[in-house]
């Protein structure tokens, strides 16, 4: 008990007080002894234990006023992000147990930042290896991070932090200046002929060190669209196959049926009987012709011949046999391409739009001037497109309906880019998608 006194504050304290109180009484009463005045002797007394008081009072807080002055230089260098400081441990039990939690509290944040160091490390060299590309800016549009996907892209290796998002994509190609002035996620194509690129842009907003930033990520699909489409193909030879048998197989079987018939039969049941057979032929050869015919038209893409065209004529002509609303004022400047062959895109867009679940009165048209041709987007307020649905979307015999084909979008690529033009899928904000298409 008298240690655990000993090395306490209490402890120490109540030493130097009774202490201080044994030479004060000694004092007194030396004082009394040659002063004839009680008062002149405690006074006496008083001037020479003050001094000691206040010795003993310093000597006796020493060891907490250094701790607690090792603390706060600890703390302070704790708010600098410095961990490596610890404090030796007082010999004083309250001193001791305030220095052993700092103490273990800074070897916890030492692990958690070794440990947030690893991860940052790993992440970073994920973020640099990635073929994706991706470019993190602040909310003034300054680029705070790129990786090296992003630097040979954009910047021909060089480093882009610091650079301005939007003076840096002005160099850039214009399909890729639209898709990330767009709203919401979308597929283009850079370059033409067999040197193309595809690519998809997604754009995410988030804090960081509570300031919004967004992340660009551009992700090049070429590779996959092309394994895609191989096992697309090998659908498709399926599905040919599956038909043509179906088709060929009780064709085959009448054929033998009627050799049969002819050679037993009497004349007079022949007819009825040979009707029956030839009916059944007739059909199966032409649903086969009709399904052949509907792979040929894809496969058979006549070239198109634009002429001038007025906007308002096309607009008028289509709005007799579809239902929608034209968005905007339509460009007073005649466009120039294939007529029938822009209808026929347009259907599909507007039939897709109606088909999505969008009230008929939020599908909506608009054509406007993009110099040096005009954008043409069909917008609705549908269902929209899951992840797979925008990647996949434009790949011939995708479809996400039951009964469809999955020729429609691709047959209107077709017919867009045999216009040197593009067409891209995107979703909207608050809901519904928006097919656009550019054509110069």
């Amino acid at each position: 008990m008298i240690g655990r006194l000993r090395g306490s504050i209490a402890g120490r304290m109540g030493v130097a007080l009774g202490a201080q109180a044994l030479i004060a009484a000694g004092l007194t009463a030396a004082a009394l002894r040659w002063l004839a005045s009680p008062a002149l002797a405690l006074a006496l007394a008083l001037l020479v234990c003050v001094p000691v008081l206040a010795w003993l009072a310093a000597r006796a807080t020493r060891p907490w006023r250094k701790t607690v002055a090792a603390v706060g230089g600890a703390i302070g260098g704790l708010r600098e992000r410095d961990f490596s400081s610890s404090i030796a441990a007082p010999r004083i039990e309250e001193l001791r147990a305030l220095v052993e939690a700092y103490n273990g509290l800074g070897e916890m944040l030492r692990r958690e930042r070794f440990d947030l160091y690893q991860r940052e490390l790993l992440l970073d060299t994920v973020l640099q290896t990635t073929p994706h590309v991706l470019v993190l800016s602040d909310d003034r549009g300054r680029i705070v991070y790129g990786n090296i996907a992003a630097r040979a892209l954009l910047h021909g290796g060089r480093k882009l932090e610091g650079l301005e998002l939007e003076e840096l994509l002005r160099g850039q190609p214009p399909e890729l200046r639209t898709a990330v002035a767009g709203a919401g996620d979308t597929l283009f194509t850079l370059g033409t002929g067999p040197d193309s690129e595809v690519y998809r842009f997604s754009r995410r907003t988030f804090l960081l060190n509570a300031r919004p930033h967004q992340l660009c990520l551009l992700e090049r699909l070429t590779r996959e669209l092309t394994a895609q489409e191989i096992a697309v193909w090998k659908k498709v030879i399926r599905v040919i196959a599956h038909e043509l048998n179906n088709s060929l197989a009780p064709i085959s079987s009448l054929v033998h049926s009627g050799k049969l018939l002819a050679r037993q039969a009497e004349p007079a049941v022949l007819g009825p009987q040979f009707e029956r057979i030839f009916a059944t032929i007739g059909d199966r050869t032409a649903h086969l012709a009709v399904f052949i015919d509907g792979y040929a038209r894809f496969a058979k893409l006549p070239r198109p011949r634009p002429a001038p065209i007025a906007w308002s004529a096309f607009i008028a002509q289509l709005a007799a046999t579809l239902e929608f609303r034209v968005a905007g004022a339509l460009p007073e400047r005649a466009g120039h391409f294939d007529a029938a062959q822009l209808e026929q895109v347009m259907i599909n867009l507007v039939k897709n739009a109606a088909e999505s679940g969008s009230d008929p009165g939020e599908i909506t048209v608009s054509v406007r001037e993009r110099a040096p041709g005009f954008q043409i987007e069909v917008a609705d307020r549908g269902a929209g497109l899951t992840e797979a649905a925008l990647r996949d979307a434009l790949l011939p015999f995708f479809s996400t309906k039951p009964s469809g084909s999955g020729l429609g979008l691709t047959l209107c690529r077709e017919i867009i880019e045999a216009h040197a033009g593009r067409l891209g899928i995107a979703n909207r904000p608050g809901g519904g998608a928006v097919v656009s298409v550019y054509l110069p």
